[in-house]
């Protein structure tokens, strides 16, 4: 009996043993690859080539207004001896003001020093276009939705709702426009003014980007910024575009910029598609929106946008 209880006893400390080296084994294993990416999810090293190269930055989906990461690569880029020029590769419907304009001043300042092109793919519209607008040369396809030129805040009212469910909310405010931008409660002829005047004073700056961009008059361009999109066909016309095209197009007006006849010339990723850390999975997204259907769909597309967004929305 107690050679039996002993043989059990044993079995069991070598079970708890077996059970503590294997989630110790898992412990280590994650740890090791959130270590590996935190130590790639910045950008590539100014001088990680240690020879000339282009660097090639994919700007895709939503655009947010936390662009700390891209922000940083492209002056980190732009300082590097061994980069000679930027392959903006954009797809994207828009997103943010201030991810957009944040974008925009980044890219602005490297093609003060180096060439930039940029290639559109799907879309490179509002935010997106507002980003692209400093490069030296534009490049999209016939079918791109591109422009898409203007500036939209949208202020949910709820208070009309709440009535009905015998909810009521008081505000209590150090002036009358401070909780104009609540959804609770009920927007004022004069809270509607002063957001409108938010929201023209947005579209002003987005004119001026684009004018001096495109090297047009602010007149042309307001003609033009009602909102809609063009196509690249139709954007080329207009002056929004400059050649109709695919990324190797691009490509190779930025090797003819830097002189370079060697086709195989290096382009190397200006943030790594490793650095994604697990909750930044592509396809997650694509899930969510699977599940929920399209009702919620244009909710998750703009989660973690606040505020006033120049965005394509189809």
């Amino acid at each position: 009996m107690n050679a039996d209880l002993n043989v059990f006893l044993a079995g069991q400390v070598k079970h708890r043993q077996l059970l503590v080296w294997r989630v110790g084994a898992l412990v280590a294993f994650f740890g090791a690859v959130v270590i590996s990416m935190a130590s790639h999810g910045g950008a590539v090293s100014a001088n990680s080539t240690h020879r000339p190269h282009i660097v090639r930055l994919a700007i895709s989906g939503i655009i947010k207004n936390d662009v700390s990461q891209t922000v940083r690569a492209l002056k980190q880029a732009q300082d590097a001896s061994d980069v000679t020029g930027l392959l903006l590769v954009v797809d994207s419907p828009g997103g943010g003001v201030t991810g957009g304009e944040r974008l925009h001043e980044a890219v602005k300042r490297f093609a003060a020093v180096k060439p930039v092109v940029v290639s559109m793919g799907d879309m490179g519209a509002s935010a997106a276009y507002m980003l692209s607008v400093p490069a030296q040369h534009i490049v999209a396809l016939p079918s791109t939705l591109t422009g898409s030129i203007g500036v939209l805040f949208q202020r949910p009212d709820v208070s009309a709702g709440l009535g009905r469910l015998g909810i009521g909310v008081d505000a209590i405010t150090s002036g009358a426009m401070k909780d104009q931008t609540d959804p609770t409660s009920a927007l004022t002829p004069e809270g509607r003014q002063m957001l409108q005047g938010l929201v023209n004073d947005l579209f002003g700056q987005f004119v001026s980007m684009v004018a001096e961009g495109r090297h047009l008059t602010e007149e042309k361009v307001r003609s033009l910024a009602d909102g809609r999109a063009y196509t690249g066909r139709q954007a080329i016309a207009l002056g929004l575009v400059d050649e109709l095209g695919d990324e190797d197009a691009a490509r190779l007006w930025l090797r003819k910029q830097l002189k370079i006849g060697n086709a195989s010339y290096p382009v190397v990723p200006l943030i790594p598609e490793h650095s994604r850390y697990w909750y930044q999975w592509p396809g997650k997204k694509a899930l969510l929106k699977g599940l929920l259907g399209g009702t919620f769909s244009s909710v998750i597309d703009r989660e973690g946008l606040d505020g006033a967004v120049a965005i394509l929305q189809l």
